[in-house]
């Protein structure tokens, strides 16, 4: 059986911590100009991720994130 792919925006997108949690950036990031302070602050910050997104992350990466 092939090897499966790992989803290359997926793996953009959300980090792994050690202890198996998913962290996701907060939306909005793709366009800066007119962005309040407070969301432009928010840009480097990772958060949780929905637990709703575990299954589709599940298949997008299926070997993790390393």
């Amino acid at each position: 059986m092939p090897k499966m792919k790992t989803h290359k925006g997926a793996k953009r997108r959300f980090k792994m911590t050690a202890t198996g949690k998913i962290l996701q950036m907060k939306q909005g990031r793709g366009v800066k100009r007119n962005r309040a302070k407070r969301v432009r602050r928010l840009y480097s910050k990772m958060l949780p991720s929905s637990p709703t997104n575990a299954g589709h992350l599940e298949k997008a990466l299926p070997y993790g994130l390393r």
